[in-house]
C-alpha cells in the first residue's frame, strides 16, 4: 500500500512536466504567447544574430519545482544539441514564468540560443580581455590605482 501511495505522489509531481522538441526559433511560436501567465523576457547576449537561433521550453508539473532546476534541465538538452554539431550552446534570451507559481502557473523557461563556434567564443573573450586591460591601464594614468595595483591585476587578467 506504501509503495502504491508513492507511486501517486510521484506520477503526480512528475509525471505531467512539459518539454519541447528544439526546433529553430524563427519557423516556431513561444509557447508564452497563448498563456495567461506572460512571463519575463531576458536579453542575454544580443550580439549574435537571430538567424540561426533554436528555441526550447521546459514546464514543471507542479508549483513545487524551482525555476533554476527548469533553467539546468532545459540548458543540458540545448547544450547536448549543440555538442552533437560540435559547436558551443549561446543563450540569446530566455523567458521565465513570474510567481507566484499557483493555479497552472507552473514554473516555466524558454530558451532562445545559437550554436557557436568555439574559435567565435574564444575570439571574443580575447577582445574582452584587451578592452579590460585598456580600461585598467586608463585607471592607472588617471591615477585612480597604483603601479603595483597595475601589474597585479594586468597579470590575473592576461593569466585568464
Amino acid at each position: 500500500m506504501k509503495k502504491l501511495f508513492i507511486v501517486i505522489i510521484v506520477t503526480l509531481l512528475g509525471g505531467c512536466s512539459i518539454t519541447s522538441a528544439i526546433q529553430k526559433a524563427s519557423l516556431s511560436k513561444s509557447e508564452f504567447d497563448d498563456a495567461t501567465f506572460d512571463g519575463e523576457t531576458s536579453i542575454v547576449n544580443d550580439e549574435i544574430s537571430d538567424k540561426d537561433a533554436y528555441r526550447i521550453f521546459h514546464q514543471a508539473a507542479s508549483g513545487f519545482v524551482s525555476i533554476q532546476s527548469i533553467r539546468s534541465s532545459a540548458e543540458k538538452r540545448a547544450n547536448k544539441f549543440c555538442e552533437k554539431k560540435d559547436k558551443i550552446m549561446q543563450t540569446l534570451r530566455e523567458r521565465t514564468s513570474t510567481p507566484p507559481h499557483i493555479l497552472g502557473n507552473f514554473p516555466r523557461i524558454e530558451i532562445i540560443f545559437a550554436c557557436t563556434e568555439s574559435a567565435k567564443l574564444s575570439s571574443s573573450k580575447k577582445i574582452d580581455k584587451y578592452e579590460q586591460l585598456r580600461k585598467l591601464k586608463s585607471l592607472l594614468d588617471d591615477g585612480a590605482i597604483t603601479s603595483k595595483e597595475f601589474k597585479t591585476e594586468k597579470t590575473k587578467l592576461l593569466s585568464k
